[in-house]
Parts: C-alpha cells; sequence; structure tokens
C-alpha cells in the first residue's frame, strides 16, 4: 500500500512540474520598439468576494496592428490561496520579449513595473489569503465595505520609483532584477490564464481603439469590472496625459538594417576592383641590374637594324640601367651613338631624366642626344684608348 501511493505521489510531482514548465514558458512574441507608457485610469469595483485584481498591459497583434491595450480587471482566482504574478516587457538583447502573467503560491518577477493598486513593482499588497478567503487590504483596493467583510486597512510604504514606464531594460526600461526569492518562485508550480483572461484579451485584440496606433496611448477602455465587459457601465476610461503616443509608421525602420554591402575597396564582384590595384610595372627588361643578364654586343644586328660601324666592344659593366633600352628586339630607330661627343655636349647640364619614356626617345630619332649616363661612359672609353 505504501508503495502504491509512493508511486501516485510520485506521478502527482511529475505532472505539477510539467504543468509548471509548460505555463512558465510563455513567452514567445518578441518586437524590436518598446511597448508605449502605461495609461493612467482608476480601479473599477471589486464584484465580489473572490475576485483577485489583474493589472492592464500592452499587447502585441503584430506589425500591422502594433500594440493594443488588455485592460485591468478583477477576475476569480482558479484555486484558494493563488495570486497573480502580471506579464511584462522585458529586453532581450536585441529586442522586447514579452513575458505572460500566471498564477501562483507567491507572487513572482514582473520587471519591477509599478502597475498600481497593490502592484508597485515587487509582490502584491493589495490584499491576502487567510484561511481559505481572500481579505482586501482597503488602503490600496476599491471595495465596497457593505458587501465585503473580509477587508483590512493597512497603509503602504511604496519605497519604488513610481512612472508609467511598462518595460524593463532597454532604453528608459526599468533596471529592476529579480531577487533569489524570486527566482526561486520562478521554479515554483504555476497556472496559466484562465479562460475568462484569455477571452478578455481577445476583445482587447479585435477592438480597433484598443489599439495604441488609434488611441495613441489612451485607450478608451482601461480597466473593467469583470472580465469581457468592454461595454459595462462601469468601464473605466484612461485619463489623457502626456505627449500622444506615435507608433513607427515603419517597423522595420527601429530595427538594424540588414543585407547592407559594405563598400570596402576590391570586394569580390566589385566592377571598379581593377582600379584599386597599382598600376602595372610597363618598364622595359631593361631595368633590371646588369648582373641579371649579361648585355648584347652593340653591334650586333636586330630585326629590322643596320650593323654600326663602331668598333667592337666589351660590354660596360657600370652602365646604368636604363641605358639599355635599344637593346629590346624588334627595334626600327637605329642605334648608332657617335664614339666622340663633341664638347659642348659634354659641359651641358643634364636635361632629361634618367626614367625618359621610351615614346620621347623615338620622337627625337637617331640624333637625339643619349641620356647623361650613356655620355659619360662613352666619353671615358675614347680618353682610355687616347691614354694608351
Amino acid at each position: 500500500m505504501s508503495i502504491t501511493r509512493s508511486i501516485r505521489s510520485s506521478l502527482v510531482a511529475l505532472a505539477l512540474l510539467a504543468i509548471s514548465a509548460a505555463a512558465f514558458a510563455q513567452f514567445s512574441i518578441s518586437v524590436s520598439f518598446a511597448p508605449p507608457e502605461l495609461p493612467v485610469y482608476e480601479q473599477p469595483l471589486c464584484p465580489g468576494d473572490g475576485y483577485l485584481w489583474t493589472p492592464g498591459y500592452w499587447a502585441y497583434a503584430g506589425d500591422d496592428d502594433g500594440y493594443y491595450w488588455v485592460p485591468g480587471t478583477w477576475v476569480m482566482a482558479p484555486e484558494p490561496g493563488l495570486l497573480w504574478t502580471p506579464a511584462f516587457w522585458g529586453w532581450a538583447g536585441n529586442r522586447y520579449v514579452f513575458n505572460q502573467g500566471y498564477w501562483g503560491q507567491q507572487v513572482g518577477f514582473y520587471g519591477g513595473v509599478s502597475y498600481g493598486y497593490g502592484y508597485y513593482g515587487d509582490g502584491y499588497q493589495g490584499g491576502r489569503w487567510q484561511n481559505g478567503q481572500f481579505y482586501y487590504n482597503r488602503s490600496v483596493s476599491n471595495v465596497n465595505v457593505t458587501n465585503i467583510h473580509n477587508v483590512y486597512n493597512t497603509t503602504i510604504v511604496n519605497s519604488t520609483t513610481i512612472n508609467r514606464v511598462s518595460y524593463n531594460g532597454g532604453t528608459g526600461g526599468i533596471s529592476a532584477r529579480p531577487t533569489p526569492q524570486q527566482e526561486s518562485v520562478a521554479h515554483d508550480r504555476h497556472i496559466p490564464p484562465v479562460a475568462a483572461q484569455t477571452q478578455h484579451e481577445q476583445a482587447a485584440r479585435t477592438n480597433p481603439e484598443q489599439r495604441a496606433s488609434v488611441n495613441h496611448g489612451t485607450p478608451a477602455v482601461a480597466a473593467t469590472p469583470k472580465p469581457g465587459a468592454f461595454s459595462d457601465r462601469a468601464v473605466v476610461h484612461a485619463k489623457q496625459t502626456g505627449a500622444p503616443y506615435n507608433a513607427p509608421v515603419n517597423r522595420a525602420a527601429v530595427q538594424p538594417p540588414v543585407n547592407t554591402p559594405v563598400a570596402h575597396p576590391g570586394i569580390a564582384g566589385r566592377s571598379d576592383r581593377p582600379s584599386d590595384r597599382p598600376a602595372t610595372n610597363n618598364q622595359p627588361e631593361s631595368n633590371r641590374a646588369p648582373s641579371a643578364r649579361p648585355n648584347p654586343p652593340e653591334n650586333k644586328p636586330g630585326p629590322g637594324r643596320q650593323p654600326t660601324a663602331e668598333p667592337k666592344r666589351q660590354p660596360e659593366p657600370n652602365r646604368a640601367p636604363s641605358a639599355q633600352p635599344n637593346n629590346q628586339p624588334g627595334r626600327t630607330e637605329p642605334t648608332q651613338r657617335p664614339t666622340t661627343p663633341p664638347p659642348s655636349e659634354r659641359s651641358q647640364p643634364e636635361r632629361t631624366p634618367p626614367s625618359e619614356p621610351r615614346a620621347q626617345q623615338l620622337k627625337h630619332g637617331p640624333s637625339a642626344p643619349s641620356k647623361p649616363e650613356e655620355k659619360k661612359s662613352q666619353e671615358e672609353k675614347p680618353k682610355q684608348n687616347e691614354k694608351q
């Protein structure tokens, strides 16, 4: 018998854990821009015993409809002893994520958002369970003592900064973090919103006047006495306060741009890539060092060239690299140079740079003077011959 009871207890515990895990993972909506501020409204009168206050919140219907206001309302607790943890929006790295509310033995973390009427960012001070019956704090909750007798009066000293910010984290959001106790509550048994709450939210979603793009942050129905009672005479309208809310026209404008090419030079596939490379070195091979290859004899005829009349000489190892442009095959200009330049040329200063282009040499023709290095080397040869 004891073994059977133990097995049943284990199965019940596993089922409760499964329900708790399923109920706690109630966040799947994420938005790139923050919800509007909380509207200002009065709490409607509590309809009777056993009803607990659930504050209103901004939900999201998609890019076409955007945020819409789910009115605060009084809801019957699904079980005695359960309290409501409100829903809230929280920043998750690059987007705002919606955290669904739930029922539990204790009130968990709801982003530090001050919804008012007992929900001031931490816990709930609007009432408490006692002997299976809920007692209302008259200093916070709007109850009629004629109909409801289980009341008490405790003044709440709120140390939390009261503002209308409706989300945690991100730019301008509330910086509250869960306490160790609230983190432990997150792993307790949770019950998701009851059917009346789900229908209440759907009714708000299908009502165009509840959309922030239409009411600009001031919904027509801010709170109801019971779930879904949007046409009740006791509905509460939001008060006009502050600047009106304007939803982003282009939802994509608030997100970082994607697929934007970066203008790096030399990207594969760019048509201007060749212009980013350095110019190809089109200098003749004569710019190589003389040791790279021996100079051919000056009088060796090439295609289209006439042999020179000057005597055969050994290659000059000290000639500058720029003195060899005439050794290229296929050149048509004569290569004959005077063996003894006139004295006037010896004393002339350098008039052309060493890197004179080949096109300029072609323009001068056969009578064009050679480069200064060539003249100098040619001058030294005859002088050596005269001394001998």
